[in-house]
């Protein structure tokens, strides 16, 4: 008598696509302490490596009015690498954000270069998507 396969599901992450930088809004929950904590996920899919990262997001209310405007800095960025940051929006819950709009890039300097040099990869190859119940984009 054969034994029945088992297998078992497995939860797999969108695919990369090639040539991006792909920054994703992957969570956003309250805190105690009245915070929303957004937890962002960057994906280096372009062939470039980068010394320093970050994008300047704009946070949007329920009625389309921008409540904030933030720094993202994710620090080094080698090709193929994933890196996770998590911003605390204090005195605003999460559910008094409708949307994070990517609105410029802060810091984009390729690895080896000049200190304060900034790449136009880490717009041109921008793509954004949201896991959360929050719209994310450029």
């Amino acid at each position: 008598m054969a034994l029945p396969l088992v297998t078992h599901a497995q939860e797999t992450a969108p695919a990369q696509p090639e040539g991006q930088i792909v920054l994703e809004l992957n969570n956003a929950t309250d805190t105690e302490g009245g915070a929303c904590r957004m937890t962002f996920v960057a994906t280096n899919g372009s062939p470039d490596s980068f010394a320093q990262t970050g994008w300047q997001v704009g946070i949007f209310d329920g009625q389309g009015i921008v409540r904030s405007i933030l720094a993202l800095e994710f620090g080094a960025l080698p090709a193929s690498k994933t890196k996770i940051v998590l911003f605390d929006l204090p005195g605003r819950g999460c559910a008094d954000i409708s949307r994070v709009v990517v609105n410029d890039v802060t810091l984009c300097q390729p690895e080896g270069s000049a200190q304060g040099e900034l790449a136009s990869t880490c717009l041109d190859a921008l793509a954004t998507r949201s896991r959360a119940n929050i719209e994310f984009g450029i």
